[in-house]
């Protein structure tokens, strides 16, 4: 697994040197699989610092808004870590995704262009058969970009930022348990039914399909993730 060290690049504007440091970090949060170990991950400042070219202070300062966005835990005289979420929380993460994600199916149907649409159904294009089983960091991928995308084009700033913290935890579990349970097969199924139901605008189909679809992902972790306890 890639570290937060490892992925951030370094900050060349100035200008915008707090903002584009707390981007960074924040975007390497995201992509790292922070539950693919037992232990909360480790951020070091000082490879933070050499890596992104910047002084140690704008790191701190990116720590601190990471910090009140329940992102990361300081500890004093350990350092800063990564929070991983216990189950019970992420139950109710996934719970609220649902709420969320089902609403912008709804919107899509009221809103989204057709063409918007379509770009879901081109994000399973290559995927057939043992396809996405075979290549399943790759599906994973696209599952994920899947998710993202519903929630964009609700067109609702507000239900976009509201889904913006939860993205990270909803990012580690999903690419976490995708190959778990034969998940893979049953989520081809899922997407397909939930781009159909927007392609025909059926907007109580749509919310149906989307909340039922991240609730089973609840009832999976429930029963099947116990690495999270």
């Amino acid at each position: 697994m890639p570290s937060v060290e490892a992925i951030v690049q370094p900050i060349e504007d100035v200008q915008s040197l707090k903002d584009r440091t707390y981007d960074a970090l924040k975007q390497a949060i995201t992509v790292i699989d922070i539950y693919a170990n037992p232990e909360e991950t480790r951020l070091d400042e000082r490879e933070l610092s050499a890596k992104l070219g910047v002084s140690r202070t704008p790191i701190r300062e990116a720590i601190a808004r990471l910090e009140q966005e329940g992102l990361v835990r300081i500890a004093p005289r350990k350092g800063v870590f990564v929070i991983r979420k216990p189950k019970h929380e992420i139950l109710q993460m996934i719970t609220v995704w649902a709420a969320l994600e089902s609403m912008a199916a709804r919107l899509i149907t009221l809103h989204a262009s057709d063409g918007e649409i379509a770009s879901l159904r081109a994000l399973f294009a290559t995927f057939e058969g043992e396809q996405a089983q075979a290549n399943i960091d790759e599906y994973s991928d696209h599952n994920i970009q899947f998710h993202q995308a519903i929630i964009r084009m609700s067109r609702c700033d507000l239900l976009v930022d509201m889904a913006d913290n939860l993205f990270i935890h909803m990012r580690a579990i999903r690419a976490k348990t995708i190959s778990e349970d034969d998940r893979v097969s049953r989520s081809i199924i899922d997407h397909m039914n939930i781009i159909e139901a927007l392609e025909q605008r059926n907007t109580e189909l749509a919310e149906k399909l989307a909340r039922q679809h991240t609730l089973d992902l609840a009832a999976h972790v429930e029963k099947n993730v116990h690495y999270l306890d």
